[in-house]
């Protein structure tokens, strides 16, 4: 038996563990879909062949001698390249952390993962220091749209949506900040999920906004989504914003109907700066959920531009030192964002962080009569690579400062998130299920039930 592209995580795990398959044989038909076809995605950055072989040879040694094996045995994934992968320089997408020495130690998500049984085999491409939305990189080129290779993959974890969407690996790993797993997963057509901030430990992976990085997975399937997410939950003293809450394991609480849920439809601001795509998988999400009831998040738009303040102040502080050491070295758009954030007055940072404790008050508010919100994840389906404007709502927009208009409010206050895909044509669309702190749960519930509905699917690979 050898894996196929359709083959789930949970395929492939069952297959090595009752000895179906070689988790060599797993690993190997990974590498050689990459082989065969980064060539045209440019998903990844760096294979690490070698330590994938040995540790598939590692669990097969482990299964021959009647070991235990994790749920995750022999299933190929792959990191967006801001984690620390044991051996490699940790870019984060740029030219100037080319220069930094390789990594001595895996992040934590990593090590959970391979702990698990899970088998890396790369690092992905992203936008430079994860300030992008396209998945354009000036450095290593843009990752591609698996549905159709002039578009976008979305950013910044854009090789992580091109590699999952395009089927080389049933799971990988990216950060959101302010969108960058939500915009891959609905623009590659896949599952992806932004944690709770603080759920999944950062240790180890370079940083953007400390105040609102997350790490998460992408998968295929809603299931595989929670597998990795169950393996990489836990406290980590390595990250001072990772909770202390104890394993709250998902996957047993996935086929638990949604019937008791008060599922509502995120309004006003959400409602607008959509292109007709958006707003039909809303609607069809909407539907099959028998969701009506219309929730207005008050001062959304100020929330985000609150986000971008934070955003780019924040990330301007990280990157002083760079910005005056090597300005050349930069990615031009993201090096004079980060200049004007170096620049932005100090009482409009306070305003924003005064802002946000608001904002999340009346979310709590919201959570006390609704369990999940639904929403856009992104205006419209990928753009073409190098698009520089759209339309929205009759205003010409910037596509790069635009794709995230409907996930920045949300990340703004650290929500968990599920974005699932809508396989409208001749593109899919992702929408945002969108729950209460800490409950991952009833997110990947009501996206599990969409799955089962056929409501919800990530579409094979069509665009090479």
């Amino acid at each position: 038996m050898t894996t196929k592209p359709e083959m789930s995580a949970v395929d492939i795990a069952k297959a090595v563990a009752g000895g179906k398959m070689s988790a060599l044989a797993a690993t190997e038909a990974a590498l050689a879909r990459i082989k065969q076809h980064d060539t045209i995605l440019n998903s990844f950055t760096d294979v690490t062949a070698e330590r994938a072989l040995a540790k598939a040879h590692a669990i097969d040694a482990d299964i021959a001698a009647g070991k235990e094996v994790g749920p995750l045995a022999g299933v190929p994934f792959a990191v967006k390249n801001l984690f620390d992968v044991a051996g490699l320089s940790t870019r984060a997408g740029s030219k100037i952390n080319r220069d930094l020495a390789p990594a001595k130690r895996d992040a934590t998500l990593i090590e959970r993962l391979e702990a698990a049984g899970a088998v890396l085999v790369g690092a992905l491409n992203m936008g430079e220091y994860a300030y992008d939305f396209t998945g354009e990189n000036i450095h290593d080129g843009p990752s591609r749209n698996p549905h159709d290779t002039t578009r976008m993959s979305g950013g910044s974890s854009g090789g992580s949506g091109s590699a999952v969407g395009g089927a080389l690996v049933p799971i990988a790993l990216g950060s959101d900040t302010n969108g960058s797993i939500r915009v891959p997963s609905s623009f590659c057509g896949i599952f992806g999920l932004k944690p709770t901030y603080g759920r999944l430990s950062r240790a180890r992976s370079f940083p953007f906004v400390a105040s609102f990085d997350h790490l998460g997975p992408f998968a295929r399937s809603v299931t595989d989504l929670a597998l990795a997410y169950d393996a990489m939950q836990g406290p980590d003293a390595g990250d001072a914003a990772c909770t202390t809450r104890g394993l709250e394991p998902t996957v047993p609480l996935l086929a638990n109907p949604v019937s008791d849920l008060r599922i509502a439809i995120a309004g006003g601001y959400f409602q607008k700066n959509v292109f007709a795509e958006a707003v039909e998988a809303v609607s069809r999400v909407a539907k099959a959920l028998g969701a009506t009831q219309i929730v207005d998040v008050p001062e959304a738009a100020r929330a985000r531009a609150a986000a971008y303040v934070i955003s780019t102040t924040e990330g301007a502080s990280l990157h002083l030192d760079r910005l005056r050491k090597r300005p050349n070295d930069f990615d031009p758009a993201v090096r004079d964002r980060l200049i004007a954030g170096a620049m932005v007055p100090a009482p409009l940072v306070d305003r924003a962080q005064k802002f946000r404790r608001w904002y999340r008050a009346q979310f709590s508010e919201i959570f006390k009569s609704v369990d999940v919100l639904l929403a856009p994840a992104t205006p419209c389906t990928a753009p073409k690579l190098g698009q520089v404007n759209f339309n929205l709502d009759g205003v010409e927009l910037p596509v790069r400062a635009n794709i995230g208009i409907h996930t920045q409010p949300i990340s703004f206050i650290g929500l968990p998130v599920v974005a699932v895909p809508v396989p409208l044509e001749p593109l899919p669309i992702g929408v945002q299920i969108i729950a209460a702190p800490w409950r991952e749960d009833i997110a990947l519930r009501v996206a599990h039930t969409l799955e089962r509905m056929g409501v919800v699917a990530a579409p094979a690979p069509r665009g090479f």
